[in-house]
Parts: structure tokens; C-alpha cells; sequence
């Protein structure tokens, strides 16, 4: 396998991270426009979660958890490419990560299923544990 396949999951995932971007500014700029709210109004900290409705705080939350558990996602691919050993079943495992991620993000920023948002980011980060704990097994049984 080539050690460049496990980049397709990693780009797939910072380019979720962009949409979901993209998607919160859509959100908070109509909020704004919507509700004629300056950006004066929102200097103090926490301002605008305490006045946005949850179409305009699920994405920015979302947003917010795309910097959490991604991140060890991201420094375990590079890890992982470093040290040449990227196979089949970390790729795989990569997707499952990727794909459940997308689905929680989809879910998060629209229709907000509670259960199912648990879900979709419980087998996501199922897939990310099982991904360093190969690593961390392979690294420590030299």
C-alpha cells in the first residue's frame, strides 16, 4: 500500500472542517443580517452564544469540536507516514474516522439528533483509539 493513501482521509477531513466553516459564517452572517445586529454588539465574550438560536451555535459548535478529537487524528497520520507504516487496515480505520466524522458534523449542524450525533462521534472516535493504540502497541513492542 502506498504510504500516501492515508492523506485522502486526512484532506477529506480538513476540507469537512472548511465547509463546516463556510456553513457556521453563512449561518451567523444571516443571524446578523437578519436581526440587524452590529458588530459592536457582540464585544463582550460570550455575546453571541448567549443571543444565537441553535442553527446559528450548532455549527460553530461543531466548528470548535473539529479542532478536539481531529487533532489527534491528524498528528497519528503523520505519525504514521513518518514511520512508514501505513497499511490496509490503518487506512480503513482512517475512513471509518472520516466517515462518521462527516456524518456527526451533518447531523450537529442541521437537525441536531442528540442520540445520533452520540453515536456518529462514539464510532469516530472508536476508530481514532484504535488507530493509536495499533500505533502505541507497534511503537512500544520494538
Amino acid at each position: 500500500m502506498p504510504q500516501e493513501a492515508i492523506f485522502s482521509p486526512f484532506f477529506v477531513t480538513v476540507f469537512l472542517t472548511l465547509i463546516v466553516w463556510v456553513y457556521m459564517y453563512i449561518r451567523r452572517i444571516s443571524f446578523f443580517t437578519d436581526r440587524k445586529i452590529r458588530p459592536e454588539d457582540l464585544a463582550a465574550p460570550g455575546a453571541l452564544a448567549q443571543i444565537s438560536p441553535p442553527n446559528v451555535s450548532n455549527p460553530s459548535d461543531n466548528f470548535k469540536n473539529l479542532f478536539e478529537i481531529p487533532v489527534l487524528f491528524y498528528a497519528l497520520v503523520l505519525y504514521l507516514f513518518i514511520t512508514k507504516q501505513v497499511d490496509t487496515i490503518y487506512v480503513n480505520a482512517a475512513w471509518v474516522f472520516v466517515v462518521f466524522r462527516l456524518l456527526h458534523s451533518t447531523v450537529h449542524c442541521t437537525f441536531n439528533l442528540i442520540m445520533l450525533r452520540f453515536y456518529l462521534y462514539l464510532f469516530a472516535t472508536l476508530a481514532l483509539w484504535f488507530i493509536a493504540i495499533r500505533a502505541a502497541l507497534i511503537h512500544f513492542g520494538r
